[in-house]
């Protein structure tokens, strides 16, 4: 394993994070409190309560979630399309790495991003309303599992990718209208039932599930099959990434 090859990349990519800090800190902040605002003041004053939980208190995990999906799938296809896009990956390409060190320096640059903003909108939310963590491991290994698989889902797009629009097509029209369906919000209980069925087939589903667990110990879903979920998405994107720089498709043309 060439680790110096991780690091250089590790630390090009958090540079731009760095140049960026207060920016990264001020963004969720804000962003949090305003959907404070509009959901826990404005919906919250009509749903007291979901299953037992402050309505307040229960759209902190679905409020994490969103944010964390989103950054890692940005930052990671940021990461790698922009060194195609000035045709610098040629040299990462001819230098002795291998695909596993350049998704550890890229996807964790990204999943370091990701998990320090939804740190920061987890300190945030405590200053709105109580929060009283059940199970700190588990919403640790779901926060750090999102973050690297949607890192690496963000770093196949961006391979994908053929200009900027593209870049920001899957973000835009698929995962954020998925985490908005996905019980984020709301629990999908609350739902009819031909639309609670209609609601499992959609993935965000059993992260946003688990990671509700964790807090509350409530779930839609078992939290067996939210695991099984999260990581069954990590492995095929390994396996996607894996094949990409096996065959050199989209990064060797």
């Amino acid at each position: 394993m060439n680790w110096l090859a991780v690091k250089a990349i590790y630390r090009a990519e958090m540079a731009r994070f760095v140049r960026t800090f207060l920016q990264s800190i001020i963004s969720p902040v804000i962003s949090t409190s305003l959907y404070f605002v509009v959901f826990g003041a404005a919906i919250g004053s009509r749903i007291d309560e979901v299953e037992g939980v402050s309505y307040g208190a229960f759209i902190v995990p679905g409020l994490i979630m969103l944010t964390v999906m989103t950054q890692a799938l940005s930052n990671a296809s940021f990461g790698i399309y922009f060194p195609k896009f000035i045709g610098t990956i040629y040299e990462l390409l001819s230098a002795p790495v291998s695909f596993l060190e350049v998704i550890l320096g890229y996807v964790g640059a990204a999943a370091t991003k990701a998990l320090f903003i939804g740190l920061m909108i987890l300190i945030t939310a405590s200053f709105f309303v109580e929060l009283q963590i059940q199970n700190w491991p588990a919403m640790i290994a779901f926060l750090l599992l999102t973050c690297i698989s949607f890192a690496l889902f963000g770093f196949i797009i961006g391979i994908w990718a053929g200009n900027f629009e593209q870049l920001q097509l899957v973000p835009l029209l698929v995962v954020t209208p998925l985490v908005f369906l996905g019980g984020s919000f709301y629990s999908i209980n609350m739902l009819p039932e031909a639309w609670q069925t209609v609601a499992l087939f959609n993935p965000v589903v059993y992260l946003v599930s688990g990671f509700r667990w964790a807090f509350f110990g409530m779930a839609d879903v078992p939290v067996g099959v939210s695991l099984l979920a999260i990581g069954g998405f990590t492995l095929a994107c390994v396996s996607a990434v894996w094949w990409i720089f096996k065959t050199g498709w989209k990064i060797r043309s």
